[in-house]
């Protein structure tokens, strides 16, 4: 079942979880006391919260997160993005390891677009991942390259984007390609209800793809065995939304559906802090 997010979802401080344990009193205490150990225990459980860790995908970089960060920081989340290298999977897979490595404690995991292919497989086997959230994004199967099958039906397929191929030489002396998507046609096919100046800055600050990178083949599939959840842009220019609804549906997701270009984190930044706190709630 889709759930359809109509108007603008209002984040306030995310709810308390009740803790079941009881304390026992000395028998000195007086009635109704409660000693300020088991009251900073008390506070303690209930105030824990998972690292929520946040992968852009292409055509994007860490910023794109600001207005998510803001919202969850607030809300007493620790957060880290990772730096997607945009390097095919084997890279972008490895780079968002070292970044969950290095975090003690239970994590909420986030990817958007490309970046949902990349988190597929960096949670795979990973015992601290809590949860999957997915914006907008490609999940790929095991196996599967990073685009996902072929054959997904979509009625009306977006046109292909516009984009600029760059060359480039490797570090080991190949020759290579970065593709940008086209600046002039950004805010139309990628962020169309983000305000024109911002998405002006998104163009120009946007991280290249290396041209075989959606091509390269998924080496897991965490949604198999971690709690999944999908919020699709039904506005979205870049990833048919078909294609999004396909890939939750099969991901067995909680999902759901939002009138929204593909930049879903910078024009519903509470919609997404939204999701990802239920992610958290749903999964203690």
């Amino acid at each position: 079942m889709v759930r359809r997010i109509t108007g603008l979802v209002s984040v306030g401080a995310a709810a308390l979880v009740a803790v079941g344990a009881s304390f026992a009193l000395p028998a000195s205490a007086a009635p109704g006391a409660v000693s300020h150990t088991a009251t900073a225990a008390n506070t303690a459980a209930h105030e824990a919260k998972p690292t929520v860790v946040l992968v852009h995908g292409a055509f994007a970089d860490s910023s794109s997160w600001a207005g998510v960060i803001k919202r969850l920081t607030h809300d007493g989340y620790p957060v880290r993005t990772v730096a997607n290298p945009l390097r095919g999977l084997p890279t972008d897979v490895a780079a968002t390891k070292d970044v969950l490595r290095s975090i003690d404690g239970p994590i909420v995991l986030v990817g958007h677009s490309y970046g949902g292919a990349v988190i597929t497989s960096a949670a795979a086997g990973d015992p601290d991942v809590k949860a999957l959230v997915y914006l907008a994004a490609l999940v790929p199967d095991k196996g599967e390259p990073a685009a996902g099958p072929a054959d997904i039906p979509v009625k009306n397929p977006l046109p292909p984007l516009p984009t600029v191929q760059v060359p480039t030489v490797n570090a080991d002396g190949s020759q290579g390609t970065d593709i940008y998507l086209a600046q002039d046609q950004f805010r139309k096919r990628f962020a169309a209800d983000v305000d024109p100046v911002t998405a002006a800055a998104m163009a120009v600050t946007q991280r290249p793809l290396a041209a075989d990178t959606t091509g390269s083949v998924s080496t897991g599939a965490a949604w198999h065995n971690i709690p999944t959840y999908y919020l699709a842009a039904a506005k979205d220019q870049t990833i048919d939304p078909e294609k999004q609804l396909f890939f939750a549906k099969r991901a067995n997701a909680h999902t759901e559906e939002i009138n929204s270009s593909h930049a879903v984190m910078v024009s519903h930044p509470g919609a997404v802090t939204h999701l990802i706190e239920e992610a958290d709630h749903n999964t203690h």
